[in-house]
């Protein structure tokens, strides 16, 4: 597998690249998953009065790592990858603004969560290190944060997209296992082997333990979605690599607009406190949208320019 060899895995400089401390952290994350019978802590560390949380780690974890792989590929093809360190803030900032906002507008079933919980209760819209980050709002704001800083920078912002949409993927793979040690984004009772324990705290009204005992395992949805990502990142790297010459600029984040909106579609059937409009998930309405938009933007550029589309200029 030359690509692998020589493209993914390859190394850099006298120490092993990067890809073998992110399989390092997943795989110690699979091994406390596995665990029999554990409940996860959701505290990382305390320090005196300063507690650090999993959910947070690992979501700076997932930034840093899908940064760094995106200042790579800018590298790999020529563009400074400073602006990828430097663009960060703005992005990762816009990025966590969105996110909270869509937390905070939305009404999970199950829950009284959603605006009028917030509006209550001010103080706690604050409060990230326990949960409630919506990816569509991440999106949002990042890439409102990302066409801030190409325009003032005269970056070409579908090129740099490009740079950026493995490594939504993969950040997204490592940010999910958040949702483990929060002990949420979890399904419908399962029977199978990899079915995970919720404590009787974090259960949904519907799950309670007077209904389901303790031993109850339920379907581990945010490991779906997780593996879902990690597997759009091999994919979209290895599109990348191997049509590279046929791709058009903003391309491989189309791609990335379509698989993420397909797989969260399809995780939405094991997400129990889903937030309805009109009865139905409103992720997998947007999921769907993404889907569409990616495709029919895919199917007309490449239509309309397929002598572009030959030689990889846009």
């Amino acid at each position: 597998m030359n690509f692998l060899r020589d493209g993914i895995f390859q190394r850099e400089g006298p120490l092993f690249t990067y890809w073998y401390v992110t399989l390092l952290v997943l795989g110690v994350l699979l091994g406390a998953f596995l665990a029999p019978d554990t409940l996860p802590d959701s505290v990382f560390v305390r320090l005196g009065p300063l507690t650090i949380y999993w959910y947070g780690v690992l979501m700076v974890t997932g930034i840093l790592v899908g940064a760094y792989h995106a200042a790579r590929e800018a590298r790999r093809n020529g563009e400074n990858p400073d602006h990828i360190w430097n663009a960060i803030l703005v992005v990762a900032g816009l990025g966590l603004i969105g996110a909270r906002l869509y937390h905070i507008f939305s009404s999970p079933q199950g829950t009284n969560i959603g605006w009028d919980y917030y509006r209550q209760h001010p103080a706690e819209i604050l409060y990230v290190w326990q949960g409630g980050l919506g990816i569509y709002g991440a999106v949002a704001g990042g890439f409102l944060g990302a066409w801030l800083y190409a325009r003032v920078y005269k970056l070409h912002l579908a090129k740099w997209l490009d740079f950026v949409a493995p490594s939504m993927f993969l950040g997204q793979a490592i940010g999910r296992w958040g949702n483990f040690f929060n002990q949420e984004l979890y399904g419908y009772p399962a029977t199978m082997p990899w079915g995970i324990q919720i404590s009787a705290d974090n259960r949904l009204p519907q799950f309670s333990i007077d209904q389901y005992p303790e031993t109850t395992r339920f379907h581990p949805t945010f490991l779906y979605e997780s593996l879902w990502n990690l597997g759009g990142f091999f994919l979209l790297s290895y599109i990348w690599r191997r049509y590279e010459g046929r791709l058009m600029k903003g391309d491989l984040f189309l791609l990335w607009a379509m698989l993420y909106g397909f797989g969260r579609f399809l995780v939405e059937f094991q997400r129990p406190d889903a937030w309805l409009v009109g009865g139905i998930p409103t992720a997998q309405i947007i999921g769907l949208g993404l889907l569409a938009f990616g495709g029919t933007l895919l199917f007309l550029r490449h239509r309309r320019r397929p002598e572009i589309a030959a030689t990889g200029a846009s």
